[in-house]
């Protein structure tokens, strides 16, 4: 457990150290995020996370978790020039490098938020909406759909048909093909784990 702890140490400060070739404040405007006192303030499913070279921290103070502290940086990290202009919408497996994650995200994402609220279609409405989530730009028939700002520039869809005499629930979620500009494979990936948990820890 202490070498697990030490290398995600070692991970987070090479991350910080990272972070201090850039100019937070000529990103922010690029990225829509706040810029203030040298630290970048990010938006994280409507909760506020505080990024500067010197720590990363979350809406209660604290570091938060490794992944969150990766997706982060790795956010500013990769922030493009420019705004990327075609945005059709496409699932985790027609993005750049998703190969070797689109089973754990079929997996441990689509399939684990379908069965977390199969018949409970009423609890994921209010978790989605306790998250931020709104209409989404689509038309689309399902028994419900959802739009959320992951994270400024980052908005994903999520679609869910509940349970019926004859199938399953299921659950696709939707990202905008320019996502590839900001993020790799794996943090769009934990975008997606990001959504599954908070949707479940919403309605603690």
């Amino acid at each position: 457990m202490h070498s697990d702890e030490t290398v995600f140490e070692k991970t987070y400060r090479n991350y910080l150290e990272q972070l201090e070739g850039i100019n937070f404040e000529s990103i922010a405007p690029k990225i829509g995020i706040k810029f203030e006192d040298n630290i970048a303030i990010i938006q994280l499913f409507r909760s506020e996370y505080k990024v500067s070279v010197e720590k990363i921290t979350g809406p209660s103070g604290e570091k938060p978790s490794h992944d969150i502290c990766v997706l982060l940086s790795k956010y500013l990290l990769l922030c493009p020039d420019e705004a990327p202009k075609n945005n059709d919408w496409v699932s985790f497996r027609n993005l750049k490098d998703s190969g070797p994650l689109i089973n754990y995200f079929t997996n441990e994402i689509e399939r684990e938020i379908a069965s977390n609220f199969s018949e409970k279609i009423n609890d994921l409405i209010n978790a989605s909406k306790i998250l931020g989530g709104y209409p989404p730009v689509l038309n689309v028939k399902y028994d419900f759909a959802i739009q959320f700002d992951a994270l400024p520039k980052i908005p994903i869809i999520m679609l869910f048909n509940d349970k019926d005499d004859e199938f399953s629930a299921t659950c696709s979620v939707l990202f905008e093909s320019g996502v590839e500009k900001y993020l790799d494979a794996e943090c769009i990936a934990m975008i997606g784990w990001q959504l599954s948990f908070r949707l479940r820890k919403a309605l603690k």
